[in-house]
């Protein structure tokens, strides 16, 4: 609640939060238009592959040149301006930082950046969801082993759902179900780059004449960017996916508390505590009255005939039992928010979100029937998607992580629809690779991990 008033304190006493921005695509665009505006916060650094790229974002989103001009990191420190660099690394390295945010996107340079920030003693917030969904847990680990903070992004739907379950929970109910809506039918799961934009129903027009990637729109769609997130939700605050993934059932936000309840109560969960993502549209692509496209919610319960008769005395909509409600936002803002995970992370030293645990994954899974020699090609691509499965699972069956199923040669068919396994593919000789290995060891129960022994 006085996140606005402490920045304002460290800019009165000329002690900003000194931060870089790693990747300066549209997340981070959007960041950059926010962060010149915001009191208390110097952004020190942008560092992207292409310098000029990053140079060129500043530029659009209204940033005069002098102030990002700075002929180096010291420089840009002591006069208050920014330095372009392609250097993610030594920026990480520098005393002129103190929190690094992770925009990139590529799982594996978040966990490079992460594990820089923990040698270093930085901060870091991972706007960089695909790393937290590959390797998260571990690295919320060794971030609070080295005494700094580890955060998801304010903004992005994981890091908002995260709020909503611990204000729920806080006010002392119980959290039946949390997520977001997104747009969803079955088919899409096979959607590749080459038929995305018909289903958005862009024409080829539109399509030429905007910034448009296919395969990174592509992941929204096939349902792997809410496998990611909601991996990440429930590593955070301790949900759990159903057994058979995410089911997207349509759902408006006036039917949320009657579906988001438990089968057993009448509703659509297999369980109480489960992340789940719903849909705008109906399973014939009639649009769903009221969607949640864009939002997020939480249901929980009243558990109790005092709390269901407040629920009915304010007005709560409930279902039929008056047992369980809902709230939710209809927008997320995404970069155009990121400044409450900076001043969280800089001056509370809280995380707006962070793994405890190990309990949901993202599996890579064949969209099609895929043949020995092929090479996968990763999230929103032509040969898989990523599936939301319970970590344990996962963990059971030896799944691939989605987030290492890029450029990697498979050694055997896989059928369609069916989870490619570590053992489809050939040896990954990668930090990532290790890195998520290493978390499999360390948070494995131990009957897999006699298993995965023989």
């Amino acid at each position: 609640m006085n996140l606005h008033r402490l920045l304002l304190q460290r800019a009165d006493d000329q002690k900003p939060l000194r931060v870089a921005l790693i990747g300066a695509g549209k997340f981070g665009s959007m960041f950059l238009s926010q962060v010149r505006r915001t009191p208390g916060l110097h952004l020190v650094a942008v560092c992207d592959l292409a310098p000029a790229r990053a140079r060129e974002s500043l530029q659009r989103v209204g940033w005069p040149a002098e102030q990002y001009a700075a002929a180096s990191l010291d420089a840009a420190h002591r006069h208050g301006t920014t330095f372009v660099t392609d250097d993610a690394l030594a920026v990480i390295q520098s005393d002129a930082i103190e929190i690094a945010i992770d925009a990139t996107g590529s799982p594996a340079a978040g966990i490079r950046h992460a594990l820089a920030c923990c040698a270093h003693g930085k901060h870091i917030v991972m706007v960089n969801v695909e790393a937290d969904a590959l390797a998260g847990p571990l690295l919320a680990r060794r971030a609070a082993e080295a005494g700094i903070v580890y955060s998801l992004a304010y903004g992005d739907q994981p890091a908002l759902i995260c709020e909503m379950v611990d204000l729920a929970r806080a006010a002392g109910f119980q959290v039946v179900a949390a997520g977001k809506g997104t747009k969803y039918l079955p088919a899409y799961h096979a959607s590749t780059p080459a038929t995305v934009w018909g289903h958005y129903g862009f024409t080829p027009e539109m399509v030429a004449g905007g910034d448009f990637n296919a395969q990174m729109f592509n992941s929204f769609l096939d349902g792997t960017k809410s496998a990611i997130e909601m991996a990440a939700v429930a590593n955070a605050t301790g949900l759990t996916p159903a057994p058979q993934g995410l089911e997207f059932p349509p759902c408006g936000v006036d039917d949320l508390p009657r579906s988001m309840r438990p089968r057993a109560a009448g509703g659509l969960l297999n369980h109480a505590g489960q992340v789940e993502v719903i849909s705008s549209l109906e399973r014939d692509g009639r649009p769903v009255f009221r969607d949640l496209r864009w939002g997020v919610y939480v249901n929980f319960a009243a558990d109790s005939d005092y709390v269901r008769r407040c629920f009915k005395e304010y007005g709560l909509l409930t279902d039929d039992s008056g047992n369980y409600s809902a709230m939710y936002k209809p927008y997320h803002l995404i970069g155009l928010e990121l400044g409450i995970s900076v001043a969280s992370v800089g001056i509370r030293r809280e995380a707006t979100g962070a793994a405890t645990g190990f309990r949901g994954d993202v599996v890579a899974t064949a969209k099609r029937d895929l043949k020995a020699g092929e090479t996968l090609d990763g999230e929103g691509g032509y040969t898989v998607y990523g599936k939301l499965m319970p970590a344990a699972d996962s963990l059971a069956c030896g799944g691939l992580p989605l987030g290492l199923a890029h450029g990697v040669a498979l050694k055997r068919a896989v059928a369609k629809g069916q989870a490619v396994k570590w053992t489809d593919v050939g040896e990954i000789d990668s930090d990532a690779a290790r890195f998520r290995r290493e978390m499999e060891r360390v948070f494995s129960p131990p009957s897999v991990s006699r298993a995965s022994a023989r």
